[in-house]
């Protein structure tokens, strides 16, 4: 395993994938027919008359009755042919009417219809490839193969002028060159196998950047996802990969590369270290070179950037798949410089991510950016609404001017105020007694003994009032 390793970084470009298609029209496949099994000697084969078939028949079967199509083609090889068996055939039955299956609604771009592997020995013993939706049809840098021994009918119609790929294999036949493929889609065979709007064209060069090739049929996203069929989703936080029609629950890995990281090396990297071992050997991984927008502060649209999207299956739960995230992203920690690797995140259905860790500190970034992105908006909606009219400033009142000549002025009369000072008014009853006018017995003599004892009481002489006034006589 380490010298296979070396040996595929050493390989330079990453090769082109090969896809295969998977129906036939073969008169022995026992699918082609509505009864669901070969029609024996005893039955009548019947092909419908208004559609066009081209049919491999592998070797001699026996029929009763046989009613044609009226454009069709049967392509006999060596060994190959059909018997009338009139006197009945043991062991068929009574016979019955059997038809043919209609084969004119199989397209191109339906994912189920084709399967991916590596290489075309990988076609034949059986190890494929997982891949996203746009990617399970051919992509642009493909070698496409139909099997050497079967004939099929595919509508080719595109939402593009033609449909590009790197060879066609058909009837063992591989075509890489323009000129002969258009020359075979001329033909008999071509026109009953191939047909639609658009034709399929060879001679796409194939991917010659060792991390990895965009596979060109973002174009037709639509028309690949109207052949699927999404089922719902029991997981937390399903997950919606680039170049998917539909909701996983699972994990996925984006991975930043640099100029020397190699896609086909690190995908049997992940193989042999991770997929090839228990537990992980029913996890599927699908892994494809992406382009994801960058957006500035989360507003302003940036320049794409190319990234390695590995996307982990494991059926309902996703916990496995999260498993070996973590595991992968401690590889890249470990063994990223030697592998092109300038770093890696995930995201798993459950919810976690990479950077849960770090969730307060990109908590408070986050605010910090959202409060710098309120505050220059509101800024350029003011000086938009400045510029319109809509906005004034408002004019500032007139601010009367102090002259250096009034400050000295109020200064020398604060001088000048300063030096009378205000003895207030005259009390004439607590003034000075040589002021007020001579009142016997108010300051001097006897008459200053303010305090008197009489048979009534103590008492306190008012000075204001005479005594002998003040005294009355009262009956009772």
């Amino acid at each position: 395993m380490p010298v296979v390793f070396i040996l595929l970084c050493l390989s330079g470009a990453a090769e082109s994938l090969y896809k295969q298609w998977i129906p036939d029209t073969n008169y022995g496949n026992e699918t082609n027919w509505d009864k669901g099994s070969v029609p024996c000697g005893n039955d009548i084969v019947q092909f419908l008359a208004q559609r066009k078939v081209s049919v491999y028949v592998e070797t001699v079967y026996s029929i009763k009755e046989m009613r044609f199509p009226e454009d069709g083609e049967f392509i006999l090889p060596s060994g190959g042919g059909f018997t009338v068996n009139s006197g009945g055939e043991p062991g068929c039955g009574a016979g019955v009417t059997t038809q043919f299956k209609d084969a004119q609604s199989l397209q191109w771009f339906d994912p189920a219809l084709w399967k991916t592997a590596a290489s075309s020995d990988d076609l034949e013993k059986g190890r494929l490839l997982f891949s996203v939706h746009e990617e399970s049809v051919p992509c642009q840098h493909d070698d496409i193969v139909f099997r050497a021994d079967s004939t099929f009918r595919v509508d080719t119609s595109s939402n593009q002028q033609g449909v590009p790929v790197q060879s066609v294999s058909v009837l063992g036949q591989k075509f890489s060159g323009g000129s002969d493929f258009t020359q075979y889609l001329g033909s008999r065979s071509g026109t009953l196998q191939f047909h639609g709007s658009s034709k399929p064209s060879v001679g796409a060069s194939g991917c010659s950047d060792a991390s990895g090739c965009n596979c060109g049929n973002s174009a037709n996203h639509d028309r690949i996802c109207s052949k699927i069929k999404c089922a719902p989703m029991s997981c937390r936080k399903p997950l919606y990969p680039a170049g998917h029609c539909c909701d996983v629950c699972g994990a996925i890995v984006t991975v930043r590369y640099t100029s020397s990281f190699n896609l086909e090396s690190y995908r049997n990297r992940l193989q042999n270290l991770f997929l090839g071992r228990t537990p992980y050997r029913s996890i599927q991984m699908g892994m494809s070179k992406v382009l994801k927008s960058q957006w500035f502060l989360w507003m302003i649209p940036h320049a794409d950037e190319a990234l390695i999207q590995i996307v982990l299956l494991d059926g309902e739960s996703g916990a496995l798949a999260e498993t070996l995230a973590r595991d992968i992203l401690k590889d890249v920690q470990d063994q990223g410089s030697t592998l092109g690797i300038s770093g890696a995140e995930f995201q798993a259905s459950s919810g976690a991510t990479s950077g849960d860790r770090d969730q307060g500190n990109a908590g408070v970034v986050v605010g910090a950016v959202i409060g710098v992105i309120v505050l220059v908006a509101g800024i350029l909606v003011l000086a938009v609404l400045f510029r319109r009219g809509i906005v004034r400033i408002p004019t500032m009142p007139n601010i009367p001017t102090i002259s250096i000549a009034f400050l000295r002025s109020l200064a020398q009369s604060q001088q000048e105020n300063s030096e009378f000072t205000d003895h207030g008014f005259e009390n004439p009853m607590f003034d000075d007694p040589g002021l007020m006018p001579e009142v016997p017995g108010i300051y001097g003599g006897k008459d200053m003994n303010s305090i008197a004892m009489t048979s009534s009481g103590v008492y306190f002489t008012n000075p204001a009032f005479d005594a002998n006034e003040s005294s009355a006589d009262f009956t009772v």
